[in-house]
């Protein structure tokens, strides 16, 4: 795996990340990256066994302790000094972008079980919060991981299937408040829902989406 320069984040992340709080700003950052990296490395495959074989490097490397991962990768240096000892998300995170590569067919039951293997590094954010807040995190990291998969595809029915399984958790945690260090993940979490009821177009669409993405990190947390 070659040292490659981090690829720029999307707008709403980039605000999601300016909400956050130091704490939480390091780690974030790097599983965006690593989730970008994925998306990729799943986007460019045309042959599925390739594609698992790629992922599975990411699952074995995050499976090592840190000593004995290769070094020079700024995304894998970064896990290891941001995420050591809750690598167990990030695999999950691999696994949820395999469902894309796997599927013969991706229907709302695949597109549920990669929205919520891909956004369960959210919960591992705060690892020490109670069982609802956790809840709520997993929650959000469904919704925003269908949303923004929604609004990358081009295909209708792949479209249709992320809308359909992230709609379906819409409520889902909305009446626990996260920690006021996490007002970037009620930024996500206001725009993947408003993006996913408007159809699954991207996130910051329209001129409504930065005064939702405030309200996300004023009032809803």
């Amino acid at each position: 795996m070659t040292n490659e320069t981090p690829e720029p984040l999307s707008p709403e992340a980039d605000l999601a990340l300016a909400w956050s709080s130091p704490k939480v700003r390091g780690p974030l950052s790097i599983a965006l990256q690593l989730d970008r990296r994925l998306a990729r490395i799943v986007m460019r495959t045309s042959e599925p066994m390739l594609g698992q074989m790629r992922l599975a490097w990411w699952r074995d490397a995050l499976a090592k302790p840190v000593a004995g991962r290769p070094r020079g990768d700024l995304v894998l240096d970064g896990i290891g000094l941001h995420w050591a000892g809750r690598e167990r998300s990030l695999a999950e995170m691999v696994d949820g972008w395999e469902v894309l590569l796997s599927a013969e067919r991706l229907g709302p039951g695949e597109a549920e079980a990669f929205g919520r293997a891909r956004g369960a590094f959210f919960a591992a954010l705060a690892p020490d919060s109670s069982p609802a807040v956790a809840t709520r995190l997993a929650a959000v990291g469904s919704r925003w991981a269908l949303a923004d998969a929604a609004a990358a595809v081009s295909d209708e029915e792949e479209r249709a299937a992320f809308v359909t399984a992230g709609l379906a958790k819409a409520q889902d945690g909305t009446a626990t408040r996260l920690p006021r260090g996490l007002r970037g993940l009620g930024v996500l979490d206001v725009l993947a829902t408003r993006a996913l009821q408007r159809g699954g177009r991207p996130l910051m669409e329209g001129r409504g989406a930065a005064l939702a993405a405030l309200r996300g990190a004023i009032f809803l947390n």
